[in-house]
């Protein structure tokens, strides 16, 4: 006898083959049936005759609606709420909304989109469904394979369905019913059980995080990220006798990777250091590039000693002359390293590497222009006075 509230006629198989084969079956005249295996089955959406799924259009629907309110937002705030020039960057910097733009398309897609399959087509807030501990259920989940057809499809006929069930191998048909409560019950959001509930779920998660984010990370010993044995800038230590926090480098100590330079005059420079580099392509394109950013503020783009500071500072002599071609390129290292009168040297600033291919490059400067008029030490000095008198 086949009660009221029947939900669907069920049957189970006991190899793959066989519930394939149903399933081609049963989805050439039902449209209100499923399929449960323990496993993936390879080729079931065929079998079953599946049409790509309609949800695809509704997560990229909402995620793109989200990801352009989001883009407006940003506009709204960086260009007309509270405009502001950062880095010199423009008001509406896109290419920084980008990947902002990029995670709330995936988020709100995809949680939206779970959102909209519980309460919609699970119909939230019913967590019940009439296949929830039953035999069907318990067997598709260990070791058979599993079919049903509900009873709300147009072509419904318990007896065709038992029969046709039977025919195709099935090793049990059974009915599946709705439970007592389920038969007329309704989507009610406003259920005083179900608020109630997500009221009371959301006190206890809120006071969960109050505690764990203000009380437990204060306690020993989850505190530890906070107490950690450090210093800040200028704190006097109680560790070190001589009370300094900041340490300085044993004497002698060098920094792995590193080779300290051990000349103290442009003498010994001269003498003991050769250039280890070749006037390659890539090295001088590497020494005009960083010539013309350190040097040629005050030695001019072609280091004839055309200073860009505008009598701020004296300016820099002519290195294509006769008495700076007579420089050893060691020389000129120890210069770019230690500098030289009122020039600061540039030890931090510029690598080894790159001292010697400035170097490199002002040899080529001083071939392609010549030997211009030849000047003493004094005579250079003499004319950066001068040039700076006139600029002042």
């Amino acid at each position: 006898m086949i009660k009221e509230n029947l939900y669907a006629i069920s049957a189970l198989f006991d190899t793959p083959d066989s519930i394939m084969k149903a399933a081609d079956n049963i989805s050439t005249e039902y449209k209100r049936f499923d399929v449960n295996t323990p496993y993936p089955v390879h080729g079931m959406d065929d079998a079953m005759k599946l049409t790509p799924s309609r949800i695809g259009y509704f997560t990229i629907s909402i995620g793109l609606f989200c990801m352009s309110f989001m883009l407006y937002f940003m506009y709204w705030s960086n260009s007309v709420d509270y405009p502001q020039v950062i880095g010199g960057k423009p008001f509406f910097a896109f290419p920084a909304y980008v990947p902002i733009m990029f995670e709330i398309t995936i988020l709100t897609g995809a949680v939206l989109s779970v959102a909209m399959m519980i309460s919609v087509l699970f119909k939230f807030p019913n967590n019940a469904h009439p296949l929830h501990d039953s035999g069907y259920m318990k067997a598709v989940s260990s070791d058979k394979y599993g079919i049903y057809v509900e009873a709300k499809d147009s072509n419904f006929d318990y007896s065709k369905l038992e029969k046709q069930f039977k025919e195709l191998g099935a090793s049990s048909v059974s009915p599946i019913y709705y439970d007592e409560e389920e038969v007329d019950w309704k989507p009610n959001t406003w259920d005083p059980k179900f608020v109630i509930g997500t009221i009371g779920i959301a006190i206890l998660t809120s006071f969960s995080v109050y505690m764990h984010m203000n009380k437990v990370l204060f306690m020993v010993p989850f505190d530890w990220m906070m107490n950690q044995e450090r210093a800040d800038y200028g704190e006097t230590s109680e560790f070190f006798a001589d009370g300094y926090s900041m340490r300085v480098a044993p004497v002698g100590t060098i920094a792995r990777g590193f080779i300290p330079y051990q000349y103290d005059s442009p003498d010994s420079a001269s003498k003991y250091m050769t250039n280890p580099t070749v006037a390659s392509e890539h090295n001088l394109e590497l020494g005009q590039r960083k010539f013309l950013t350190y040097c040629s503020p005050c030695h001019g783009n072609m280091a004839e000693g055309a200073s860009r500071l505008k009598g701020n500072m004296p300016p820099g002599p002519d290195l294509r002359t006769e008495f700076y071609q007579n420089f050893t390129d060691g020389r000129f290292y120890h210069t770019i390293t230690k500098g030289k009168g009122i020039m600061a040297g540039y030890e931090s600033q510029i690598t080894r590497e790159e001292r010697w291919a400035i170097i490199n490059y002002i040899r080529t400067l001083q071939k392609a222009f010549g030997t211009p008029v030849v000047k003493t030490e004094e005579e250079i000095a003499e004319n950066s006075e001068t040039k700076t008198e006139a600029s002042e």
